[in-house]
């Protein structure tokens, strides 16, 4: 009969890549992540892994035994949702994954919610980007991830993972500099002669600003990258150039800047958790959706 155990450090190894990353994160050595495994290479009779440069990849029979892991790990969620859900009470740790401007807004006021609901529950937030977030919550690094889709950038959706939709957050386009025009596609082509300040590198935002500001004819001139909000913001307030700022970054207080409705449909991202499939059940996982979803209207 094949080792549950093993079989999970074998899923770990095909999220996570490396002998090394698996061990950081279970607590382990290498040495002894390779014993396991080789182990269980000894147990099925054919290798379930092969070196490719620094990393590892998993042999065809190796896919084959992550997928059935899957499965059994799928099952084990909804027993543990079920178990949670007999106490009738909310206990445990939650740990969520969050990126920064849910962290500044919804977060804070979910966890209000939580704390005076479920004093028991014991709720650990860490800033991540949902790109980062999303692989950890499948390496089960995370319990519930919040994430984000921009318009014409969909992105992948695992079937280990299971989505629901939060919100949708409208972006606007932000500039103290004078721009012209009477509809939202005029003012964002007029935006087009001042600097811009955008996302670094080639994330979900930053693919998003790059695509709309070329649909409406133009390629910005980037002279400021920043993945914080508020630094992006001081920049559009000083005037040093433009931004496309969420709604999320004035939460209940006025905006401090002048603000431009975009062209449709490029003015709303979708706003969602994520969790793994078998887990939404759970109390804990519950109890933190409805608080973000009070927390988003």
């Amino acid at each position: 009969m094949l080792d549950l155990h093993r079989l999970r450090l074998l899923r770990e190894l095909s999220h996570r890549g490396t002998l090394a990353a698996v061990a950081k994160a279970l607590s382990y050595t290498p040495s002894a992540i390779s014993q396991q495994l080789t182990q269980l290479e000894a147990e099925v009779g054919v290798p379930l892994r092969e070196p490719v440069g620094r990393r590892v990849r998993l042999t065809a029979q190796g896919e084959i035994l992550v997928a059935h892991a899957e499965a059994v790990l799928e099952r084990l969620e909804r027993a543990e949702a079920d178990l949670a859900a007999s106490m009738g009470e909310v206990v445990g740790t939650l740990r969520i994954a969050a990126f920064q401007t849910t962290m500044l807004t919804l977060v804070p006021q979910a966890l209000t919610t939580l704390r005076d609901a479920h004093p028991r529950l014991r709720v650990e937030v860490t800033q991540s980007e949902p790109e980062e977030a999303l692989v950890a919550l499948l390496a089960r690094d995370f319990d519930l991830v919040l994430a984000e889709e921009y318009p014409h950038d969909p992105e992948p959706r695992p079937i280990e993972v299971e989505q629901e939709d939060l919100c949708d957050d409208v972006i606007r386009l932000a500039c103290t500099l004078p721009i012209e025009g009477a509809d939202p596609a005029a003012r964002l082509r007029s935006a087009a002669a001042h600097p811009w300040i955008m996302e670094p590198g080639d994330n979900a935002a930053r693919r998003w600003a790059m695509a709309l500001c070329r649909a409406a004819g133009f390629e910005p001139d980037v002279r400021f990258v920043t993945a914080d909000a508020l630094t992006c913001l001081r920049f559009v307030e000083q005037g040093h150039g433009a931004a496309l700022l969420s709604d999320l970054v004035w939460a209940s207080r006025p905006p401090t800047v002048p603000l431009s409705l975009l062209p449709e449909p490029w003015g709303s991202r979708r706003l969602f958790t994520a969790v793994r499939r078998g887990s939404g059940a759970h109390p804990a996982v519950r109890a933190c959706r409805d608080a973000l979803r009070g927390a988003a209207t």
